[in-house]
């Protein structure tokens, strides 16, 4: 069953966060993920909640998702996120019940 990463980034560093980006993107898809979307315009609906940047990913499984980020590839451009980007993250199965 495809499963959803749904992220909130709010950019400390614009430069590196540009650098995690434009990395991060091929090891994804070497873990069966695409971006659905990613650096569009964000639309609140709920005055509580503002996000500045959403990233929305699609992967075939849940065992996809932690093969990626625990992977020496993902680890090696992890600390870009980190210092260019304060994130949360959830994932979702894709099912509609």
């Amino acid at each position: 069953m495809a499963v959803y990463v749904i992220i909130e980034a709010a950019v400390k560093d614009p430069e590196k966060y540009r650098e995690y980006a434009s990395r991060v993107t091929e090891i994804v898809a070497r873990h069966g993920g695409r971006y659905l979307a990613r650096g569009n315009r964000v639309i609140a609906l709920s005055e509580a909640w503002k996000p500045e940047r959403m990233i929305l990913l699609e992967f075939p499984a849940e065992k996809n998702v932690y093969e990626w980020l625990s992977s020496p590839e993902y680890q090696d451009v992890a600390h870009l996120r980190e210092t260019g980007a304060d994130t949360r993250a959830v994932m979702i199965e894709g099912s509609v019940d």
